[in-house]
């Protein structure tokens, strides 16, 4: 129970990484803020939250929208006066290449992507910074560190997502503020197998994800989670700016 009494808010965990980044910590103890743009997601994750017999609620909101930052962080704070820890999993993919992304795409993604993770840091700071204590980890992507095809926006919010993280690290280190990066490769999540069921020749998308993890499969969500856990934790409390990647093998 390593998370005892401490207070996470994890956006984006309605699903797949964020969902079971979300039981983890509940297993560990901690009161859950979980967030997600589908209130029927939401209440899914709060459920498994209770049934791991953790203390949670539920905030609605899109994290590319600063009134729905804010509301997200003052409900945390309303109901538990304090927060611990951060985690920022909301985001999505589109894809494309560099002359067939749309400008939109490549807005939507930056957003959420990038903008969300800003600006969810930017809220929760005053509240760290009072009392000289917080943890922050950021998922990234392995498009942050490796070149993918069909991914240049993506790739480009990713790695943004993965640069602000070393600049929040370097900025907050002497005010007790720690910020570190989780980098997953290719995960089964929800998502993923939506567009893998839904493309023109599933069979070949699936062997396509695959190829690219030499270790032979895709990742399971609960592995990125036992790395929040890791880069949350007290007990990790002389790592700041690290990047853990959890990949499969795709860097090596």
């Amino acid at each position: 129970m390593r998370f005892t009494g401490k207070v996470v808010i994890i956006t984006g965990s309605g699903a797949g990484i964020g969902q079971a980044a979300a039981v983890a910590f509940a297993r560990e103890g901690a009161k859950v803020v979980v967030n997600s743009v589908t209130e029927k997601s939401g209440a899914e994750t709060l459920a498994l939250v209770e049934k791991q017999g953790g203390e949670g609620i539920y905030v609605q909101g899109d994290v590319s929208k600063s009134e729905d930052v804010k509301k997200i962080v003052a409900a945390t704070i309303g109901r538990f006066g304090t927060v611990d820890v951060l985690v920022n999993v909301a985001g999505i993919v589109i894809a494309g290449r560099a002359d067939n992304t749309r400008e939109e795409d490549w807005d939507k993604m930056m957003d959420v992507n990038a903008k969300g993770t800003f600006m969810m840091i930017r809220e929760v700071l005053p509240c760290m910074l009072e009392k000289h204590h917080g943890s922050i980890v950021n998922i990234a992507s392995i498009a942050a560190q490796k070149g993918l095809k069909d991914r240049f926006a993506y790739s480009a919010s990713k790695g943004a997502v993965l640069s602000m993280s070393h600049s929040l690290a370097a900025e907050y280190v002497d005010q007790g503020i720690r910020c570190n990066v989780v980098c997953p490769g290719t995960i089964l999540t929800p998502s993923l197998q939506y567009r893998i069921d839904h493309a023109e020749n599933p069979e070949a998308m699936k062997a396509d994800f695959f190829a690219r993890q030499p270790i032979g499969r895709l990742g399971k969500p609960e592995e990125v989670a036992e790395a929040i856990l890791f880069a949350a934790d007290d007990a990790a409390g002389f790592m700041t700016s690290a990047v853990v990647s959890i990949n499969g093998g795709m860097i090596i």
